[in-house]
């Protein structure tokens, strides 16, 4: 008469397991401060990306003549930003137009 009631149980008790198993989260790996920073006047926005206290990326949008916003080229160290015949992309500090953007 117990029987299908202790099946029953243990059957349910089988499932819940992986739930038990689960590792909680370390502490240590929590998620990275993200800053968005936006610099306003009556000439321009700059809006400014920062990861870990890091500068990420910086966009200017002037308010007068073309208000075209363009991108500010950060050197952080990972990729070759100097000028040269084999350099795709500009020295850090110049700015750059994005044509199409998706």
């Amino acid at each position: 008469m117990n029987t299908p009631l202790a099946l029953a149980a243990a059957w349910l008790l089988a499932l819940a397991g992986p739930a038990f198993a689960q590792e909680a989260k370390a502490p240590g790996t929590a998620e990275p401060k993200v800053e968005r920073l936006v610099h306003e006047d009556e000439g321009s926005r700059i809006e400014e990306l920062r990861v870990r206290g890091t500068t990420q990326r910086i966009v200017v949008t002037p308010k007068v003549g073309t208000k075209q916003s363009y991108e500010i080229l950060l050197g952080d160290g990972s990729r070759d930003l100097s000028e040269g015949v084999n350099t795709t992309r500009g020295a850090a500090g110049k700015r750059v137009w994005h044509v199409l953007s998706f």
